[in-house]
C-alpha cells in the first residue's frame, strides 16, 4: 500500500482534530502547570511543533550538510567523530608560580588546552603596585605585571604543542607581546605558535566595562593586531568576539547573539578599511558564546550563528575563502546561573549547560566549577568540571553523530527565529551607523538592562524557578572546601616589580616607551613596538600610561 505524504494542508488539520477531539478533553480533566511557557530569554513556547512549523524550511539552502555552506550543521564534515572539542579550564590566580602550577596539574588531568584569568589590576592595564590594585593582587586571577611573569607563567610549557587563550581586552596588545617575546626567547617559531586572545573592546562597553581607551583608538589597537598576526603569528585567533559577558549581564540569547555578531561585523569592517584583505585575516577570527540553562534556546543559538556568519562573509564582505565563511567558537558556562544556595546543584547546571554547547558544535569548552560563586575554584571542583566534559565526550554517545537535533520541528523552529531576531538587530544597529556609534547611544547596553529587570523580575514573581534559591530551599547552610589565596601574594608580586625594575636596562626601557609614544601619535602598527617595550621588560602599567598619555581614557555615558 503506498504511503500518502502530508502536506501542509493535511497537517493543518491534522492538528486541528487532534486539539479538538484529543487535547481539549484531556485538558479539561487536567490542566497544564502554567498559563503560558517561555523559553530561558521570555519568547513563548508552543505545546507541540509540528511539520506545519518547517514548512517553508529548505534543507540545501537552511541547513545543508556539515563543513559545507551554510555550516548550520558544523563547520567540519565528521564534527566530533574526527576529533573532539578542545577541553579549556579557564585558570588564574595569586602569583605565577601559582597559576603555572595549576595548569600543570589540569594538563595532567587530560586538558587539552590553557586559558589564563588575570587580576582585575592586569585588565585594567595597572600594575600591582598602582594605588588602586590595592586589595586586588591576585584576587580574580593572575598578577601579569612585566615579561618577567610572563616567564614564570609559562614555565615548562610547550607553546608549540600547547594551544593557549588569554582573556585580556583593552590592553590585549600588551600581554600578546610579552607571550610571543617569551615564546621567542625560548626558541619557538611564532609560526607555529597557536591560541586566543579575546581582544573584544566593544563588548566590554557594552557589558562587561573592563576598558582603558575611548572606542576609536582601541579599534585601531585591535586592527594592528590583526595585521602583525597575518603577518608574524599565522595559527593565531586574533580575536574572540564574545557574547559570553553580554550574557553574564543579563541579556537574552538572541541579544547575546545579535550583538556578538554585529560586533563581529564591526571588527571586519575596521580592518577592512585599513587595507586588509578580508580573506587574509577573517579566517583567523573566532568567536566566544554563553551556554546557559535553556538547552534548546542554546543549541538553536549557536546553529543560527554558523548560519548568520557565513551569509554575512558572502553576501555583506565577498570573501572568498570557505574558511573565512565558517564561524569557529568558543563556549563557557554560565557563571550568572550559578548559585550559592546549594552549590552542588550547579554540576548539575554545568553538565547540562556543557551538553548544549556540544550539540551546537562548540570548538572548544570551559565547564564552571560548582564553587565559583563563593571564589575561584579548588583542585577538586575543577577537576569535577573538566571530568563533566570527559563524560559527555566517552560516555553518553553525543559525540558518535553530527548535528543529532536537526530535523527537530522545536529546534529547527528556534533555529529560524533565532537567525530573524538577529537580523532585525543587524537593521536598528546598521541604521544607526554601526556598532561604535550604537555604543556611543547606549543601545544596546539599555537593551541588556531591559532584559536583565524583565528576568529578575519573573523570578521574583515564580515566573521562572531556581532551585535552591525560590524554589526547594532549604535553611541548611552549605558546606564546602573553598580556594583561599596566600595574603603574602601582593608583598610577592610588588617585591618582582621592585626586582624587574632594578635589574632592567633603564635607558633601553625608556627608549623603547619613548619609540612607542611617538608611534602611537602617528599612523604605523604598534605591534612590533609592544614587542620592544616586552623585551625591554617595560611594564604593563607604564606601557599603558604612554597610551592614555597619547588616546586618553573612556567615560561611559550616562543613560
Amino acid at each position: 500500500m503506498k504511503k500518502h505524504l502530508m502536506t501542509p494542508e493535511d497537517c493543518r488539520e491534522s492538528d486541528k482534530h487532534w486539539q479538538e477531539k484529543t487535547l481539549e478533553p484531556f485538558l479539561q480533566r487536567a490542566p497544564e502547570r502554567l498559563p503560558q511557557f517561555t523559553s530561558l530569554s521570555g519568547n513563548p513556547v508552543k505545546r507541540l511543533y509540528t511539520p506545519a512549523d518547517v514548512q517553508a524550511l529548505d534543507y540545501q539552502e537552511d541547513l545543508g550538510y556539515p563543513g559545507q555552506p551554510p555550516y548550520t550543521r558544523g563547520i567540519h564534515p565528521t564534527m566530533y567523530r574526527g576529533k573532539l572539542w578542545t577541553m579549556r579550564q579557564f585558570s588564574g590566580f595569586g602569583t605565577s608560580e601559582n597559576t603555572n602550577a595549576r595548569f600543570h596539574y589540569l594538563l595532567e588531568q587530560g586538558q587539552s588546552g590553557l586559558s589564563v584569568a588575570f587580576h582585575l589590576p592586569t585588565l585594567m592595564g595597572l600594575d600591582s603596585d598602582h594605588p588602586m590594585a590595592e586589595g586586588e593582587v591576585g584576587k580574580c586571577g593572575v598578577a601579569v605585571d612585566s615579561l618577567a611573569d610572563m616567564e614564570v607563567l609559562f614555565s615548562g610549557i610547550d607553546l608549540e604543542k600547547t594551544t593557549t587563550s588569554m582573556t585580556i581586552n583593552a590592553p590585549a596588545p600588551v600581554l600578546w607581546a610579552m607571550y610571543l617575546v617569551n615564546a621567542e626567547k625560548r626558541g619557538f617559531n611564532l609560526g607555529k605558535v597557536s591560541g586566543t586572545i579575546q581582544n573584544d573592546i566593544l563588548k566590554e562597553y557594552i557589558a562587561q566595562k573592563t576598558w582603558i581607551f575611548p572606542p576609536r583608538p582601541s579599534m585601531r589597537l585591535i586592527t594592528d593586531i590583526f595585521r602583525f598576526g597575518v603577518e608574524t603569528v599565522p595559527r593565531w585567533n586574533t580575536i574572540s568576539i564574545s557574547g559570553y559577558h553580554i550574557r553574564e549581564a543579563g541579556s537574552t540569547a538572541v541579544q547575546e547573539l545579535a550583538f556578538t555578531l554585529r560586533n563581529g561585523i564591526e571588527y571586519v569592517e575596521a580592518a577592512l578599511q585599513t587595507g586588509l584583505d578580508v580573506d587574509k585575516f577573517a579566517p583567523r577570527l573566532s568567536f566566544f558564546f554563553n551556554a546557559h540553562n535553556d538547552l534548546f534556546e542554546e543549541v538553536a543559538k549557536y546553529r543560527a550563528a554558523r548560519k548568520i556568519w557565513c551569509r554575512v562573509m558572502q553576501e555583506r564582505f565577498h570573501a572568498r575563502d570557505p574558511r573565512s565563511w565558517a564561524l569557529r567558537f568558543h563556549t563557557q558556562t554560565a557563571g550568572c546561573s550559578l548559585t550559592a544556595q546549594q552549590p552542588y546543584n550547579n554540576i548539575v547546571r554545568t553538565a547540562i549547560q556543557a551538553l548544549a554547547a556540544v550539540l551546537g558544535g562548540t570548538q572548544s569548552l570551559h565547564t564552571n566549577s560548582m564553587d565559583e560563586t563563593y571564589a575561584l575554584p579548588t583542585e577538586q571542583a575543577v577537576a569535577i568540571a573538566l571530568r563533566t566534559q570527559q563524560v559527555l565526550a566517552a560516555e553518553c554517545g553525543v559525540a558518535n553523530t553530527v548535528d543529532p537535533l536537526a530535523g527537530s520541528y522545536y529546534v529547527e523552529t528556534l533555529t529560524k527565529e533565532m537567525e530573524q531576531g538577529c537580523w532585525d538587530y543587524f537593521e536598528k544597529i546598521d541604521a544607526m551607523g554601526g556598532m561604535v556609534t550604537a555604543i556611543e547611544y547606549c543601545f544596546p547596553q539599555r537593551e541588556i538592562q531591559d532584559a536583565a529587570y524583565h528576568y529578575q523580575r519573573a523570578v521574583e514573581r515564580k515566573e521562572k524557578l531556581i532551585v535552591g534559591v525560590n524554589e526547594f530551599v532549604s535553611d541548611e547552610e552549605p558546606s564546602i572546601e573553598t580556594l583561599a589565596i596566600d595574603s603574602d601574594v601582593a608583598a610577592k608580586q610588588k617585591a618582582r616589580l621592585r626586582e624587574v625594575r632594578a635589574s632592567r636596562n633603564a635607558a633601553a626601557v625608556q627608549q623603547a616607551l619613548d619609540d612607542l609614544r611617538r608611534a602611537a601619535t602617528g599612523t604605523d602598527n604598534l605591534m612590533p613596538q609592544f614587542m620592544n617595550c616586552a623585551r625591554q621588560y617595560a611594564t604593563l602599567g607604564e606601557v599603558c600610561d604612554v597610551l592614555r598619555a597619547v588616546f586618553g581614557t573612556y567615560v561611559e555615558p550616562i543613560f
